[in-house]
């Protein structure tokens, strides 16, 4: 079934203040919520863990304040001991006690300030080898902000550089676009409650983001609902 309205890519207030702007902080405080309402965490860690190999190198894009990180390093430490995790982002959040959690998991960390584009073109000068190799690629509210030729060029990139991608979305549907209108519920601020009907606006359904991934046989893709709000899209590199 389509969705009844046509994606709609708007710019959303946090991605144009500063960290350390009060309003953003706030707002990074309200997506923790979000997240625990939308069971982010138990989506994600159910999509990695449905490929039984442990990784040990994992980037995450748009990791924000590393809270969603941290909780699935707490979750999966258990069965993945001795993640090494990258936290890529435009903004530096992350703060010293997120950094000491990490470590009592018993994951090692590194936080890189870049734009994700630079990333993928292999500019973000010396933080990155353009080469860089990681098991899994992560990313979380994140690729509802760009277009289609961005998330091309991106996911171009992320297939050469990773052999297994999980992304977890808004879902572009009535019921999502209803409740993101309710986030003011959840103590959410006036920055939180525009971004959030932004995002379920430019939020994915179907097969959308499946159509942009390179074309290879190589690759296994699922894509659908998750949740109530959520769409969850995958790509998992076949082993001969």
């Amino acid at each position: 079934m389509k969705p009844s309205f046509p994606r709609l890519l708007a710019p959303e207030i946090l991605d144009e203040l500063r960290e350390d702007d009060p309003r953003a902080i706030r707002s990074r405080q309200d997506l923790g919520r979000i997240n625990y309402v939308m069971g982010a965490a138990g989506i994600l860690a159910r999509a990695l863990t449905a490929d039984a190999v442990a990784p040990k190198r994992i980037i995450e894009f748009g990791a924000g304040d590393g809270s969603l990180m941290l909780r699935l390093a707490k979750q999966l430490a258990p069965r993945w001991p001795g993640v090494h995790i990258v936290l890529l982002d435009r903004q530096h959040c992350i703060t010293q006690h997120t950094r000491d959690a990490f470590a009592r998991a018993g994951w090692t960390l590194q936080v890189r300030q870049a734009d994700v584009a630079d990333w993928a073109s292999g500019a973000a000068g010396d933080q990155f080898d353009q080469f860089d190799q990681f098991d899994i690629a992560l990313a979380n509210l994140f690729i509802h902000h760009f277009n289609d030729d961005q998330i091309i060029r991106l996911f171009n990139a992320i297939s050469v550089r990773t052999d297994r991608f999980v992304a977890c979305e808004p879902r572009r549907a009535q019921l999502p676009l209803f409740a993101s209108r309710l986030v003011g519920l959840l103590g959410a601020n006036a920055v939180t409650r525009s971004d959030a009907v932004a995002s379920v606006k430019a939020g994915f359904h179907g097969t959308e983001l499946s159509s942009l991934w390179p074309a290879n046989p190589s690759w296994r893709l699922t894509e659908g609902r998750a949740g109530l709000f959520s769409h969850v899209f995958t790509a998992s590199r076949c082993r001969s």
